[in-house]
């Protein structure tokens, strides 16, 4: 009778190392973040240390599950401020018969002008919606910009370069109703993030590029911007990562064997020079979608180019980082002292 009891409790022992070592190696290990670069990473004067991230993508998971991770749901309806006017469904532009539509939120009784911020949201080129934003929308037009959140042609209707086209026509429209909206033509800042991030940085990139202006409308304005804000947005589609990529080869409608110069033309590395506009940069380490190295390559060049610049490296965090309540809160500290950098503080 010992000898089953001993072997039953050496057999249990043995399953329970096994676990403990498997659940190591899923929660500690397995997808463990790149080395640290703090020769690129570079935040504005005074920033406080970021809230503390987590070992793998597997624990950030695990850590939701179990309730201990605060997020914003995109699908909340957030109540707009009493300081703030919201108009919906406005069209700024049209290809076809369909109709370019985005939401306005400023400041109510607005005399004087301010910096115009383009919200542009994510979700593979192929998915999500403008109000996916409207947490941010509330945020800043509360502290005094005029903001958009737009929506743009998916894939299954316009390959690359369809959204890219939206998105400037999206600045024209604002530059060229500055003065109805209160936006000061010559501060307006594009934002976004993963393919929202991609489209903010095309934007911001390719405003000498006229094959990628598009018919949407207010031909002749430029789509130039003073300022790009980039959460985690792919960069460089001709990495091996990006190549075989679904969601970069269905937005691309073609694999990179048949069409690398569309690969090449869809990446804003590609068209970064050095009269481009300063860029913020927020990226998590343990992004398991759009590797940190896409954002380090980025950054690598604005500063070989010279281009003013943050890069908010933040460790232990992953794929859309920012709907933590507490790592946004952390982002919107950045992107408010990036915001007062090249435009000043609001009165």
């Amino acid at each position: 009778m010992k000898s089953v009891l001993r072997w039953t409790l050496r057999i249990v022992g043995v399953l329970v190392v096994v676990f403990l070592l498997v659940a190591g190696y899923f929660l500690l290990i397995d997808g463990r973040a790149p080395a640290q670069r703090p020769d690129l990473v570079r935040l504005p004067a005074g920033m406080p240390e970021a809230p503390p991230g987590y070992p793998t993508m597997n624990a950030a998971i695990l850590s939701y599950v179990l309730g201990r991770l605060d997020v914003a749901d995109p699908a909340t309806d957030w109540p707009v401020p009493e300081s703030v006017e919201e108009q919906k469904d406005i069209e700024y532009g049209k290809v076809g018969d369909t109709s370019l539509q985005l939401d306005l939120y400023s400041p109510k009784n607005l005399i004087e002008k301010r910096p115009g911020m383009i919200f542009i949201h994510g979700g593979g080129w192929r998915k999500g919606h403008r109000s996916d934003y409207k947490f941010y929308t509330n945020a800043y037009a509360e502290k005094g910009y005029v903001v958009a959140t737009i929506s743009y042609r998916f894939l299954q209707a316009a390959k690359f370069p369809g959204c890219v086209e939206d998105a400037k026509c999206a600045v024209r429209w604002m530059r060229a109703n500055a003065d109805t909206l209160h936006v000061d033509a010559d501060k307006i800042v594009v934002i976004g993030g993963s393919a929202g991030g991609h489209l903010s940085l095309m934007t911001g990139y390719s405003s000498d590029v006229p094959a990628l202006e598009g018919t949407g409308g207010h031909e002749g304005v430029s789509s130039s911007v003073a300022a790009v804000i980039d959460f985690y947005g792919p960069t460089d589609f001709t990495t091996e990562y990006a190549r075989t990529a679904p969601e970069i080869t269905d937005f691309i409608g073609a694999s990179y064997a048949e069409k690398p110069e569309a690969y090449q033309q869809a990446s804003p590395l590609y068209h970064l020079d050095k009269d481009d506009p300063p860029t913020l940069v927020l990226q998590g380490t343990i992004d398991a979608l759009v590797p940190v190295e896409q954002s380090d390559m980025l950054v690598e060049k604005l500063q070989e180019l010279g281009i003013d610049h943050y890069y908010a490296r933040i460790d232990g965090w992953p794929h859309t980082m920012d709907a933590s309540l507490t790592l946004n809160a952390y982002a919107q500290k950045i992107i408010d002292a990036f915001l007062v950098e090249q435009f000043g503080a609001l009165k």
